[in-house]
């Protein structure tokens, strides 16, 4: 059945679906109500001036309508609802005069003025409530509206026939209701606990569903023909021995972890997770390292090309006898024509770079692994693409945005997961105060301390021009209070995403080398940037930003054994920075961030069509979703889900090709 097959649907009311995304009738169905509105009779005695109300009566006299012009009209009357008799006013709604006679008894919803003793109504039903009416709303438009919606899933409702879709053992166990009495209640609830039993089915069968796609996934990556590498691991220690420092419990741990993977003939796909500064680097170091003393070729791939050149340095650094080449998109044409060369032929052993390393006239010789630094900054295609450059490689993923072990455990089920918790010795924690606007000159003491001990301080802006709607300090009249403030004592810089990549590197270069003393920067120094001699950040409108992105700012200072500091400048929202002030574990951050934002915008997922669920929410129905993996893979694993009755689960997983 197609949109056009529904009674009373044109054209143009096709046309408003399609704006919505609805272009057939599955997408018709499946697009729930974002929220349930309960409609139950107001105590009048309660009644309160500007309440909303519903109220039933009688109609007391033959309405008036007023008319404004051809489009817009106020109809009044008078509705006895027993104890007083209240005027009505109702806008557009002329054409319901005829059916509003003396005598009869309809239900009237609207907000009530108590000094005027009238209901502003916004609808009007025609018979007394009695028991609560729950209507559904959508996301509309101004093309077409909720209940315009709802009148057209009912209508198609009545000519679909909606097949179960869960296995019958799973529906048995749980008593769910079947699927299309479930799909019907959604759309047009009668009570609260049937709708409460018809979302938990559809919530449910859309987390299993999910769930089996991440256990095909892994399924398919755990392949049996991944590369082998024949390397002892006393090597790797002997390595680890002659860093100039000393590893972390969770570091080694890391370490062994991918060593396992690296020599064994399933390919990786894990997710290495930490702290900002916690020392994920030097484990991608050794995983290349790893990778190389195996015979193959390592690929790094870094959002930034600030970050690839730190890379590139640390690494050369570390491991001067490997033949390491960097590949960005700042290099000349000349420049990048002989580094493409080394890489086809093998020559070049570690390759470091942007997202050009994933450019099509890239060639590798024997890609073995495959590194994707900050993963979340790059799309799912890009991260896929570079995979794709090698026959079976191994991959590694790496986020500073960590992500609590349950949640991650279901979120990223296709990979394994190493998480560094510990920090490194001799780092202090980041002190954090919360200060307002009014406290500014506090603060510029506080930041004149900073630059007499010869330190280096951040300035974080959120925007760089000025907004009409949005009055934030903006990175321009920053400069110029700070070049007020400080500009005879200390040099002064800027930068921000508008800037051309070669005034970036230019300013951050003067950064690092201690050439400017305050920086003055939007976000874009957020990921990976190493000055161990900046030890305050000062972020103003933080009540702007998620606890996650002030923890990876916060995480730019105390890369060093200085003590450090973070200033939250705010006069909103202090009781959620007031987390900020009490821990540095990011790992309890981001679960503090979950709860109030949900996981798609912490964790990068929503670039990820298959994390937008039409009906289920990660956050609040979690331990739906625990259940649901918990089946899925028992369900998986049994090898049912190949069996013909469960055609359409197959139809799904098979659509999944990649959800990382």
């Amino acid at each position: 059945m197609q949109l056009q097959d529904i009674k009373g649907l044109g054209l143009t009311t096709i046309k408003y679906l399609n704006e919505l995304g609805i272009n057939n009738t599955n997408d018709l169905i499946n697009y729930y109500p974002f929220r349930y509105e309960i409609i139950e009779n107001t105590d009048v005695k309660t009644i309160k001036d500007q309440d909303k109300i519903v109220v039933g009566g009688i109609v007391e006299n033959i309405p008036s309508v007023f008319h404004f012009n051809r489009k817009l009209n106020k109809m009044t009357f008078h509705l006895n609802i027993g104890s007083l008799i209240i005027t009505v006013t109702i806008f557009n709604r002329a054409f319901l005069k005829s059916k509003l006679k003396i005598g009869t008894t309809i239900t009237v919803i609207g907000k009530y003025d108590q000094k005027h003793n009238t209901i502003t109504a916004n609808d009007i039903k025609f018979a007394l409530l009695e028991k609560p009416l729950i209507e559904p709303v959508y996301h509309s438009s101004f093309k077409i509206s909720s209940t315009k919606i709802s009148k057209i899933i009912k209508t198609a409702l009545n000519k679909i026939d909606i097949p179960n879709i869960l296995p019958e053992s799973i529906k048995n166990k749980y008593n769910f209701l079947n699927k299309e009495t479930a799909v019907k209640i959604a759309h047009d609830p009668q009570n609260k606990e049937s709708l409460k039993k018809a979302l938990e089915l559809l919530k449910y069968e859309e987390l299993f569903i999910y769930m089996l796609k991440i256990n095909n996934l892994k399924n398919a990556k755990k392949i049996d023909n991944g590369i082998t590498r024949n390397v002892p691991y006393e090597k790797i220690e002997n390595f680890i021995k002659t860093l100039p420092f000393k590893l972390t419990k969770d570091q080694l741990t890391a370490v062994k972890d991918i060593y396992n993977d690296l020599t064994q003939n399933k390919t990786m796909n894990r997710l290495l997770q930490g702290d900002v500064g916690s020392g994920k680097t030097i484990v991608s170091f050794i995983s290349l390292y790893i990778n190389y003393l195996g015979g193959y070729e390592g690929a790094l791939m870094a959002p930034t090309e600030i970050l690839a050149f730190q890379h590139f340095q640390n690494f050369k650094k570390l491991f001067p006898n490997i033949n390491t080449v960097l590949l960005t998109g700042k290099l000349t044409a000349k420049e990048k024509k002989e580094i493409k060369k080394l890489i086809e032929s093998g020559e070049a052993k570690v390759i470091i770079g942007t997202h050009a390393l994933i450019s099509e006239d890239v060639t590798y010789h024997n890609l073995g692994l495959v590194i994707t630094d900050e993963q979340h900054r790059f799309g799912v295609a890009q991260r896929g693409n570079l995979k794709n450059k090698g026959k079976t490689p191994d991959i590694l993923y790496m986020s500073a945005t960590p992500i609590p072990r349950t949640y991650a455990l279901t979120l990223y089920g296709d990979m394994d997961i190493s998480s560094i918790r510990t920090m490194p010795s001799g780092r202090k924690p980041v002190k954090t105060y919360i200060k307002t606007n009014q406290q500014i000159k506090e603060v510029l003491y506080m930041m004149l301390d900073q630059i007499k001990a010869h330190h280096q301080i951040y300035v974080i802006a959120p925007l760089i021009e000025e907004s009409e709607k949005i009055d934030l300090e903006n990175i321009y009249k920053l400069e110029e209070k700070m070049t007020k403030a400080f500009g005879k004592i200390c040099h002064i810089g800027i930068l921000h995403g508008k800037m051309k990549d070669e005034e970036k590197e230019d300013i951050m270069n003067k950064f690092k080398q201690n050439k400017i003393q305050i920086l003055i920067s939007t976000t874009v120094i957020e990921v990976g940037v190493d000055v161990p001699n900046a030890t305050m950040i000062v972020i103003f409108d933080s009540f702007r930003f998620g606890l996650s992105a002030l923890h990876q700012l916060r995480g730019r200072v105390g890369r060093n054994d200085l003590a450090s500091y973070c200033i939250l400048i705010s006069d909103k929202e202090t009781k959620r920075l007031e987390i900020l002030t009490k821990t540095n574990d990011g790992f309890k951050i981001s679960e503090e961030d979950f709860k109030l934002r949900g996981g798609g915008d912490i964790f990068g997922l929503k670039q990820s069509g298959d994390m937008n669920f039409k009906i289920a929410d990660i956050k609040n129905d979690y331990d739906l979703l625990l259940k649901a993996k918990e089946d899925a893979t028992r369900f998986f694993e049994s090898g049912e889900y190949n069996l013909e009755k469960y055609s359409y689960l197959k139809k799904q997983i098979e659509k999944s090709s990649n959800l990382d």
